[in-house]
């Protein structure tokens, strides 16, 4: 294939992607599009839809996949910069996955193998020679099975919390620790008449009273939809403040949503809570599974992933829920003060990023098997860790070759597309920018 027919080919799929939003919001894709061009590995993060529709024909193929290795809750957009760290329904600080907009019903090797080739983009920026990139990915490979085979066997593995983790996740968790509810609220209100406000500029964006007011009874369905141990204290849900925003970041771009200031759970200004409500995106790999049981099973987007995250994070955010708003689903959960990414910038040692994907490979197994007859959703019926722990069990060697020859070769073609990408866009090449 040349570069003129991958253009067109990357063109078609940004199309279908991303094409209803472009159109109507076509200065937060410029955005989108320029942090996109700054690397390969934000082209990569960006696009998931041209990833699915690459590795789709291999779906049904390999030792690996069976009926149901096929069909097991999956992350989505599983690279290395979607871990991070979350406070927990029980005050605990965990360092985990993250970021959940893209998850969704289907193969476990596509998470696997969406973040190999991501190691393998983060290996080529930091100039790590392709040995050291293929024992990157056969490290997180063997921790993953490792983890995998130990659940399976009903072994209790810790959680990665203050206690647990080591290097930049323990940098990571510490930092969150050290970070305040106030210190969130101050950089997002002021405190005017005696009651805290929403401050103007910032990326807030006033409502008018008919916007204001359909928000306002979405969120009283969302309380419906909240566990009810997070419905224990009404007052605590009252609504002192909204506002608009609208979304520019790579993957947010053309979305439209809304912050909500909530009293918290006593009068106290510094207990105020900082919510969103933003409209559920299509998953790119939805696109590319036609089961449907699985397609059925979801009220909406926004209801797909939070239906997705419960099920794939153990002791999720209290304040995720779903609502719709003017017939579209919308996922809201809370703007929180302790949620820390980890950073790669900072990441240069062979060793240290050795030691890094190991967690990342034993964080992914857990998330996999949190998902599934044990987590109260029917959409998959059986044990997911044995289910995957059987399938790599009949190709041990396999399983970590596999994944390493889709890591070189994947990122080659990202980096690529990446140039490819980049010529399309400064030349005006993407209809409606």
């Amino acid at each position: 294939m040349t570069d003129d027919q991958r253009g067109e080919q990357i063109l078609g799929v940004f199309d279908t992607a991303f094409g209803e939003l472009l159109a109507n919001d076509p200065a937060a894709f410029r955005v989108k599009f320029r942090k996109m061009a700054s690397s390969a590995f934000a082209f990569y993060r960006g696009t998931a839809c041209l990833f699915y529709a690459d590795v789709e024909g291999g779906k049904d193929s390999g030792p690996f996949l069976d009926e149901r290795t096929s069909r097991v809750w999956i992350h989505g957009d599983l690279h290395a910069e979607n871990f991070g760290t979350y406070l927990d329904a029980n005050g605990r600080l965990i360092f985990n996955v993250n970021d959940f907009d893209e998850a969704y019903v289907g193969p476990f090797t596509w998470d696997l193998q969406r973040f190999a080739a991501s190691v393998a983009l983060i290996g080529y920026s930091k100039a790590l020679a392709d040995d050291v990139i293929s024992g990157l990915v056969r490290t997180y490979a063997a921790a993953y099975r490792d983890r995998i085979r130990a659940l399976a066997n009903d072994k209790t593995v810790p959680a990665l919390t203050l206690d647990t983790a080591q290097g930049p996740l323990l940098d990571a968790l510490r930092s969150a620790r050290a970070r305040t509810r106030v210190g969130l609220l101050d950089s997002m209100t002021d405190i005017r008449d005696w009651e805290r406000r929403f401050a103007p500029g910032g990326g807030a964006i006033e409502l008018d009273a008919p916007t204001r007011a359909k928000v306002l009874g979405a969120f009283e369905a969302y309380l419906e939809t909240l566990p009810e141990t997070s419905r224990i204290n009404p007052d605590s849900h009252r609504v002192k403040d909204v506002v608009g925003r609208r979304g520019i970041g790579i993957g947010s771009a053309g979305l439209p949503s809304y912050n909500l200031l909530l009293e918290g759970h006593t009068d106290a200004l510094e207990n105020d809570v900082v919510i969103y409500m933003k409209q559920g995106q299509t998953p790119a790999v939805s696109r590319h599974i036609t089961d449907l049981a699985v397609r059925g099973y979801f009220h909406h987007e926004g209801h797909r992933t939070v239906i997705s995250q419960r099920a794939l994070q153990a002791h999720a955010d209290p304040y995720l829920g779903w609502a719709e708003l003017d017939g579209v689903g919308q996922l809201v959960a809370e703007v929180s003060p302790y949620a820390v990414d980890l950073d790669w910038s900072d990441l240069d040692d062979p060793a240290q990023i050795e030691a890094v994907v190991a967690d990342l490979g034993r964080a992914t197994a857990g998330m996999h098997a949190a998902a599934d007859d044990e987590s109260g959703h029917s959409l998959v019926p059986f044990s997911t860790e044995d289910a995957i722990d059987e399938a790599i069990a009949a190709d041990e060697d396999g399983f970590a070759d596999m994944l390493v020859d889709f890591a070189h070769s994947y990122g080659a073609r990202a980096r690529a597309d990446h140039q490819i990408f980049v010529d399309l866009f400064r030349n005006g090449r993407i209809p409606g920018l």
